[in-house]
């Protein structure tokens, strides 16, 4: 016997108190009717609240939260692909917002050290060319 998954039965087999003899074959089913599995749709919520309270690029991770609760909408009305349609979208902003951030953050500390070496290079000449101007009052 092949069970679909939005029609589970209950009950397969009858009970002495419904009023059947032992000799009948009835069989009482009592059937479920599930909504598809809309519970396995990942919205990704937490990663929304994280871009948008620590990684927000342009904005990104605020419309990556607003993507992931119409996600966590259409799951609660049972409408499986809307679900998906909007987590899908949620998913893309928070990898291009987590990116974009980490990349515009490497790139600034790439800048402060290029910066610092530049700076020295130049304190250096400096003190090449006018070895007492900041050597001391000799």
């Amino acid at each position: 016997m092949e069970f679909r998954a939005d029609n589970v039965p209950l009950s397969t087999r009858s009970y002495p108190y419904q009023g059947l003899k032992e000799d009948d074959q009835a069989v009482t089913t009592t059937v479920v009717n599930v909504a598809p599995n809309v519970t396995s749709v990942r919205d990704h919520f937490l990663w929304s609240i994280f871009n948008f309270a620590f990684m927000n690029f342009c904005c990104l991770g605020f419309v990556a939260m607003v993507f992931s609760v119409k996600s966590r909408d259409r799951k609660v009305v049972g409408d499986a692909e809307g679900a998906r349609h909007y987590a899908s979208t949620a998913r893309a902003l928070n990898i291009a917002a987590t990116v974009l951030t980490v990349l515009v953050l490497i790139i600034g500390i790439v800048m402060v050290f290029v910066s610092l070496y530049m700076m020295n290079r130049v304190i250096q000449q400096q003190q090449e060319e006018h070895p007492n101007i900041l050597g001391g009052w000799s």
